[in-house]
């Protein structure tokens, strides 16, 4: 607890110093302080403009446009901080420069394509996210962290050649340290250990001088965005992702970070509903040119990745379409969105979905809601205990619109749900990190596993059954909000791009 006031004070009296900055700057030029806000008027209509011209979602940019509109200099110097990282970050440079290098790795086998029925939801995939289909893969799928934990550190101590890990959160106690006492005999036996985390994500769990502690066991690490005083608070793109590849044979991802109440070692928010999801076969390589692409945006130690791909025999061997796909906020495409949309317009019998947190825009609403008018049965399971009151407050707001035209919304009594799933007419699914929030769609770098006609989407759907079962069913009242909290919900709604 000391080193996370600490490692804080400093954030905060970093930012204390350039918030003093700009004030001092401020009364300093004082007789030009009305030119300065017609500057400021000026550019923030500007920016305004520029972002109804260039906007992928107006759910998204409109609270930006307000907040400009209303606070013509706060909102504008905001929005150039924080909205254009992608603009100004040497970080996000290097990364998008990476994720143009790896592009070469990514080939997608013509004959693979057809044998997955070149549909419209695969040939999106393929075409606009560079991330080739696979057909001869072996998927798991396992309903709870605990379960998938236990295969992780089966597969662990198989590894004899690399094993890549990267997750969004890693803190102390039974799950990474049986995990680390692995890592570090797997180095002492030749194998290459390379850790990353990201700063933001573990910023309560590990030291700051962590990555120095894992290197004196031969342990590459990796720090995703490390906070700084100067500008770590203002970078608004951090990496969600969940993924662990093991020699190029296996990989797993799915919602689950590497903390105990993931595996329910310990109760946050009640029992922790969350997932897992384990690959063998050619997939794996997506997941490897994922990790590898971040890694080399901060430490080019990799002049080709073809050393780390796995052969498989009988690569055409159909038993499938799998495609593990990343998203990311450097590019035109909102992937993970987009998937999640092709999975609700086509579905003709049900979609089921998972997900913590409900914050989503007009596109959104719109094909769940035009979905359950053509008779589709669509259902959205949600926590029945939050971890964040004010995001899950927020979460409740979308609630309404969802439920006045047929879908069927669901708390979990249970506890937390974290899992994030989309299943679709026992024929589609997709498993991974992206939440149906802001962020995940619009700000971090994610991923996850878009399947058809895979054995595990009956788990899948087996295991969305018994959520519901253990659901409760919002009703029209419940989710009408009193006049207070629906005015709160609405101000909310405004900082949603920022939650």
């Amino acid at each position: 607890m000391l080193v996370v006031i600490i490692r804080g004070a400093i954030v905060l009296i970093g930012l204390a110093l350039q918030i003093l900055l700009f004030l001092v700057t401020y009364l300093y030029l004082g007789d030009h302080i009305t030119l300065l806000n017609v500057i400021y008027h000026i550019l923030g209509v500007l920016i305004t403009l520029w972002l109804i011209k260039e906007s992928k979602s107006y759910s998204y940019t409109l609270p930006w446009i307000v907040i400009i509109l209303l606070f013509p200099l706060v909102g504008t110097l905001l929005y150039l901080i924080i909205g254009q990282n992608k603009k100004t970050s040497k970080l996000l440079r290097k990364i998008l420069k990476s994720e143009n290098n790896s592009k070469k790795y990514l080939i997608q086998d013509e004959v693979v394509k057809k044998k997955c029925n070149n549909n419209s939801r695969i040939r999106y995939i393929t075409d606009y996210t560079s991330y080739p289909a696979t057909v001869n893969n072996d998927i798991s799928y396992y309903p709870l962290g605990e379960l998938a934990f236990k295969e992780m550190i089966k597969e662990l101590k198989k590894a004899e050649k690399f094993i890549f890990f990267e997750y969004f959160i890693v803190a102390p106690g039974k799950m990474w340290n049986s995990i680390l006492e692995i890592l570090k005999e797997k180095v002492k036996k030749g194998v290459e250990v390379r850790v990353m985390y990201d700063d933001l994500g573990c910023f309560s769990t590990l030291k700051s001088s962590y990555p120095k502690e894992l290197e004196k066991y031969g342990i590459k690490c990796v720090v995703f965005n490390k906070l700084s005083p100067l500008s770590g608070i203002i970078m608004n793109n951090r990496d969600h992702r969940k993924i662990l590849v093991i020699d190029g044979k296996v990989a797993f991802s799915g919602g689950i970070n590497i903390a105990d109440e993931y595996i329910n070692e310990i109760e946050k928010y009640g029992h922790w509903k969350d997932n897992g999801i384990k690959i063998s076969g050619s997939a794996v390589w997506n997941y490897t040119v994922m990790f590898l692409t971040i890694w080399n945006a901060f430490k080019k130690s990799d002049t080709d990745f073809e050393k780390y791909k796995h052969k498989f025999y009988k690569s055409n061997e159909y038993k499938g379409c799998v495609i593990p796909y990343g998203e990311t906020p450097l590019d035109d495409e909102v992937v993970g969105q987009n998937i999640y949309l092709n999975i609700i317009n086509q579905a003709n019998d049900y979609v089921y979905i998972c997900t913590p947190y409900l914050i989503i825009d007009t596109d959104m609403i719109n094909a769940l809601t035009l979905a359950a008018k053509r008779g589709v049965d669509v259902r959205i399971i949600i926590p029945g205990i939050p971890d964040k009151k004010i995001v899950y407050s927020l979460s409740e707001s979308y609630i309404e619109p969802l439920v006045k035209y047929g879908v069927k919304v669901y708390r979990y009594k249970p506890g937390f749900v974290h899992s994030k799933v989309f299943i679709a007419d026992d024929k589609m699914a997709t498993v991974g990190t992206i939440n149906l929030d802001y962020r995940s769609l619009y700000l971090h770098f994610e991923c996850g596993l878009y399947m058809e006609d895979v054995n595990c989407i009956k788990d899948i759907k087996k295991d969305m059954i018994d959520i519901l079962e253990k659901s409760k069913e919002v009703s029209k009242k419940e989710a009408r909000p009193p006049f207070i909290k629906a005015i709160w919900q609405a101000l909310l709604r405004l900082a949603a791009p920022l939650m």
